[in-house]
């Protein structure tokens, strides 16, 4: 494919994704709510890495290779228990509220949820990959600037097999700043869609969750409604979230 700006609006793109050569490409995934804000902020409270896994079985069979390891993510929103394990519960959820420095410095967590690690797997291949949110999203923007790839995809994790609003958003912010940067070169409808549907929300992001289906089921939850306002928070973490060669996630 041609270099320039791309936005995956959908996890129905994922499949051909893993088929691509991904080697002169950057990508960067986007899960707002929440696999990538939880990612981001249990590396700012110290976390040693994070490391995304597709499924349940592929993330037990890493803690018994490394006890040591914390198990954490989410089927249906909700923190993994033993009904879906072979009765290990897992240690945490999908809350960036959860991935505290208490319970994170210095520990590596292996991580499962129902579409931000799956996209995140999708993109090995690229030459860099990046996680990240809202939250992160100025310093992000300023990696990429500074790194000026010839080839940028932002990948929205979305929501089951669907778009989610949330994740188009934040690609369209991103669009929004670095479109100067790709001048001449293919512009993908996809980021074109991102970067017109991003505006009318820009001065109040929040407002986003009301129209979106994972919002609205997550606002829905008591235990969980307190994550969304916190995932739309812009620029409260300074830091870059990147896969490392042995698929882990640590600060750049």
């Amino acid at each position: 494919m041609a270099p320039g700006l791309e936005v995956i609006l959908s996890p129905a793109e994922l499949a051909g994704l893993r088929q691509r050569d991904l080697s002169d490409s950057v990508c960067v995934v986007f899960d707002i709510l929440r696999a990538t804000s939880t990612i981001v902020t249990g590396l700012a409270n110290g976390a040693e890495s994070i490391v995304p896994v597709a499924g349940i079985e592929e993330a037990l069979a890493f803690r018994r290779r490394r006890p040591d390891v914390l198990l954490a993510g989410e089927r249906n929103g909700l923190r993994i228990g033993g009904a879906l394990s072979g009765g290990v519960e897992f240690d945490l959820g999908n809350s960036p509220r959860e991935f505290t420095a208490e319970r994170i410095r210095g520990r590596c967590a292996v991580m499962t949820t129902t579409n931000g690690t799956r996209a995140l797997r999708a993109c090995a291949g690229a030459r860099h990959v990046l996680a990240a949110g809202f939250l992160n999203m100025g310093a992000t923007i300023e990696w990429l600037r500074a790194r000026e790839p010839s080839h940028l995809i932002l990948v929205c994790s979305g929501t089951h097999d669907e778009p989610a609003l949330e994740d188009i958003l934040a690609a369209g912010a991103v669009c929004h700043e670095l479109l100067p940067d790709f001048s001449g070169k293919r512009i993908s409808d996809g980021a074109e869609i991102a970067r017109r549907l991003y505006p009318p929300f820009e001065r109040d992001l929040a407002a986003a969750a009301r129209h979106s289906r994972n919002g609205r089921r997550l606002l829905a939850i008591p235990a969980l409604l307190d994550d969304v306002a916190l995932c739309f928070e812009r620029d409260s973490l300074n830091l870059v979230a990147q896969m490392c060669a042995d698929g882990a996630l640590r600060r750049a």
